[in-house]
């Protein structure tokens, strides 16, 4: 049969076929009528644009972080309980208790304010930068290869970390530290970044840069591989398939799961070199090599439980309300 007869092209209320030029015809199509129910998948992805990633994403980030502040207040002061004082606490519980116990509840939220204050540009930057950087490389249906997802958000956590991270984790570092001293000199947020820029410059709010940029670039290259691997095959072949925010908060949760055990150890070493005894430090790398001479391998888990609870909780409320929110600014 001549391909331009081809019944699949006939039309519907004709009796004759319709005839096409045999350079429109697809030779596949025509070769293999049967198949065509297993046709390529169906629907693609739809682009997000980095001015809605920005929005979506400091809403996200901002609500996030009230939630789950107390995880990362514990973590920060486990971190920074050295073995050599000796430790003050004898576990995330222990931590609790003796904060409430000092300070009253409130004293569990010492230096949400600084992370207030940057959570929200630090979601923006975070998923606007992934967005702008990912729409460069998907394919013409919107899919990010593996190798792709993890450069894009090793960048994405790299430019958050650059432009509002290491100075905010500074800050709150500073603030939760100044707590466990016995004479506190930071009254409130602006005033004690008035006190470290006034002692050390704009440079002060800059310590630990270089760990700040490895925790980061890591923390989201592994989560966004991570979640975009787990959505891909919730989708299987429907690329336009929307997705159960449930759904979304478990693979959320998975991935800061993944990204915990994947950088702790750099995590432990950032807080060390932003503390207010960054001093004794000539560099990250120092850092790191004191603590395992003085504490040990185990150090460098410092603070993992609070900090898997935060971060699996962090970036399912995030990845669930990015989502969500985006759907919402698309329907308006």
């Amino acid at each position: 049969m001549d391909r331009r007869d081809s019944p699949i092209l006939t039309g519907m209320g004709g009796t004759a076929p319709r005839t096409y030029p045999t350079s429109l015809v697809n030779p596949v199509l025509t070769a293999h009528p049967r198949n065509l129910g297993a046709a390529a998948p169906s629907g693609s992805v739809k682009l997000t644009h980095p001015g809605k990633a920005i929005i979506a994403g400091g809403i996200a980030g901002g609500i996030e972080i009230c939630i789950t502040f107390p995880t990362e207040y514990v973590k920060t002061q486990l971190q920074l309980d050295e073995k050599a004082n000796p430790p003050k606490y004898r576990g995330p519980v222990h931590c609790v208790q003796a904060t409430v116990r000092d300070h009253g509840v409130r004293g569990l939220y010492r230096g949400l304010s600084s992370l207030v204050y940057g959570s929200i540009p630090k979601a923006a930057v975070r998923f606007g930068a992934f967005e702008f950087f990912s729409n460069m490389m998907r394919n013409e249906r919107g899919q990010l290869s593996k190798g792709n997802s993890f450069l894009c958000g090793l960048m994405a956590g790299a430019s958050e970390a650059v432009f509002v991270v290491t100075p905010m984790e500074t800050v709150k570092v500073k603030f939760i530290h100044d707590q466990t001293s016995g004479n506190p000199k930071y009254r409130g947020f602006f005033h004690g970044v008035r006190e470290i820029v006034r002692e050390q410059g704009i440079g002060g709010t800059y310590k630990g840069l270089f760990p700040t940029i490895l925790k980061q670039g890591s923390n989201q290259a592994i989560r966004f591989l991570v979640m975009n691997s787990l959505k891909d095959w919730y989708r299987g072949d429907d690329l336009s398939k929307n997705i159960n925010p449930f759904i979304t908060a478990a693979f959320g949760a998975t991935a800061g799961a993944a990204s915990v055990f994947g950088n702790t150890p750099i995590d432990v070493v950032k807080t060390r070199m932003q503390g207010l005894e960054a001093h004794k430090y000539k560099s990250a790398w120092d850092c790191a090599v004191k603590i395992a001479k003085h504490e040990g391998p185990r150090a460098f888990y410092k603070g993992i439980q609070p900090r898997l609870l935060r971060s699996s909780s962090e970036v399912a409320l995030a990845f669930a309300m990015y989502d969500e929110l985006v759907l919402l600014m698309n329907r308006i």
